[in-house]
């Protein structure tokens, strides 16, 4: 049986600064703060539940961690970044919070692969939100700057150059990036234009920086930015915050990632459930947003490409053992079909909620469809007791997600198996009722509840950090070995001998 994890208050985990990240990594009971500020928790038993059953119970608290804990400070010589850099790194991170999110981690990577100074990245005004709040408007700028000085040198803009009395602005060389460039890229094609201009501009940069590298630390880095550098304004985390204690005052609550919605569906082809009318709007929106192919739905279907419907996450999570009390929070967008959908699963769960029924600042209704509602999304889902993403494929929140509960302390996810469960629900709907529990409750126990498992393609670096990002105390392979608890003393000495002094950022750290 699991047995709970230290659950410390939000509160207390805000006032973690840079020195606690790396000058507790290795504690036994440090928790990962949801803004990118690590605290771990204590290490669980194995779960022990009959291969029969699944104990609902066990599932409210954190998944069994084998003695691994959440470790991305370095663990071999990191030199600091050098005085005189390369030049200058400008990117454009296009698409969604999320998946700018990811760009924001490839694109302080590339910046130390080139030795370069890294200008604080831009964030697409965002087409589909239509949100321009950028970088300043949703991070913690200066924690930012100050967490990642062991890395890289970060500045808001590219400095003018004063010469012989005159003023010049260095114009940055624009580059695209090709997708899931390799490093050999930036050390040579992108090298040599920085070297000639002083400064590149790449754009778009979403997936341009492969994920899977043969050098851990550079893994290590990404998990840093990810899991410590992107921490969300004061505003966003305490606006968060409020939002879980209320969910908590009747005690445990589950997220749920919906994505039941036109751009997924259509991106799908899983038109037939809809009427003729929907089919017409989906057909329209796949034809204007995505590459012509020949979808079938019955076959699609078949091999669980499609997402689930809500009455099916609700089926699911009752054949597993929760019942009608459970409250759940929904992080969704506007649910495609409306509420013939989502009144079976509301008949089996009635205690729903989103982040506008639980908002009574009335923040979030003046800014619903902004990068503001997603990003509260992401914190409250993050802290929930348990969070289950009905469609991880091309989904950026809900593989974040994954990726950011799993280091924050092994949290209970509940990962569907579509592809297993979809002949069982086909069934179901044939009439064939006899055995539906138990045959989902078969194959939802060959899944992985948020413990450690090995990333085997396509599984994104984003969505399961492990190895890399993980240490054990006793560890059998050197590699896997929990570093030093001075690190932050050897950093820091490092930095100095550069003729740097760190004392203001680390104040700024630990406000």
């Amino acid at each position: 049986m699991r047995r709970p994890g230290h659950r410390h208050q939000l509160k207390q985990q805000l006032g973690v600064g840079v020195k606690g990240m790396f000058g507790r990594l290795t504690a036994v009971a440090i928790v990962v703060v949801i803004c990118m500020v690590m605290l771990f928790s204590a290490p669980m038993t194995s779960n022990d539940n009959s291969p029969s059953d699944i104990d609902v119970k066990a599932l409210w608290e954190t998944a069994a961690s084998d003695g691994w804990r959440p470790s991305s400070a370095p663990r071999s010589d990191w030199p600091p970044p050098p005085v005189e850099t390369t030049g200058y790194l400008r990117v454009r991170c296009n698409g969604g919070l999320n998946q700018q999110r990811s760009a924001i981690c490839n694109a302080v990577l590339a910046a130390r692969i080139m030795n370069a100074t890294l200008v604080l990245p831009e964030l697409d005004a965002n087409s589909f939100w239509h949100d321009d709040s950028g970088f300043r408007g949703i991070y913690d700028v200066e924690h930012f700057i100050s967490t990642l000085r062991f890395d890289v040198k970060v500045v808001e803009s590219i400095p003018e150059i004063h010469k012989k009395g005159k003023t010049k602005k260095i114009k940055a060389f624009q580059l695209r990036p090709p997708r899931d460039a390799p490093i050999s890229w930036y050390t040579t094609v992108a090298m040599e234009k920085m070297k000639e201009h002083g400064a590149i501009y790449l754009t778009p940069f979403s997936h341009r920086l492969a994920e899977e590298i043969d050098n851990a630390e550079f893994q290590r880095l990404r998990c840093r930015v990810n899991y410590h550098a992107l921490r969300f304004k004061p505003h966003i985390v305490e606006l968060s915050t409020a939002i879980v204690n209320r969910l908590r005052t009747q005690g445990h609550f589950m997220s749920i990632h919906l994505r039941f919605e036109m751009d997924m569906l259509a991106f799908a082809g899983c038109l037939d459930i809809f009427t003729p009318e929907e089919q017409k709007i989906l057909t329209k929106y796949r034809k204007e947003n995505f590459a012509e192919k020949r979808l079938v739905y019955s076959e699609r279907r078949a091999i669980g490409k499609c997402p689930l419907t809500p009455e099916e996450v609700g089926l699911i999570l009752r054949a597993i053992g929760f019942d009608n009390s459970t409250r759940i929070y929904l992080a969704a967008g506007d649910l495609f079909g409306g509420e013939r959908f989502m009144k079976p699963f509301r008949s089996l769960f009635p205690h729903l909620e989103n982040h506008s029924t639980v908002d009574t600042s009335g923040e979030l209704a003046k800014n619903n469809r902004g990068l503001l509602g997603s990003a509260v999304d992401y914190m409250v889902c993050l802290l929930s007791d348990v969070f289950m993403p009905t469609y991880d494929g091309p989904s950026n929140f809900a593989n974040n997600l994954l990726g950011h509960r799993l280091y924050y302390g092994f949290r209970t996810t509940i990962r569907p198996d579509r592809k297993g469960l979809a002949p069982i629900f086909i069934d179901r709907e044939k009439g064939h009722t006899k055995g539906f529990e138990e045959a989902v409750r078969r194959v939802m126990l060959k899944t992985n509840f948020g413990g450690p498992h090995k990333r085997i393609s396509p599984e994104s670096f984003y969505t399961n950090s492990w190895p890399e990002c993980f240490c054990q105390k006793s560890a059998l392979d050197p590699a896997h070995k929990c570093p030093r608890d001075d690190v932050l003393n050897i950093l820091e000495s490092r930095l100095e001998g550069e003729g740097i002094n760190s004392s203001n950022e680390t104040s700024l750290a630990d406000r």
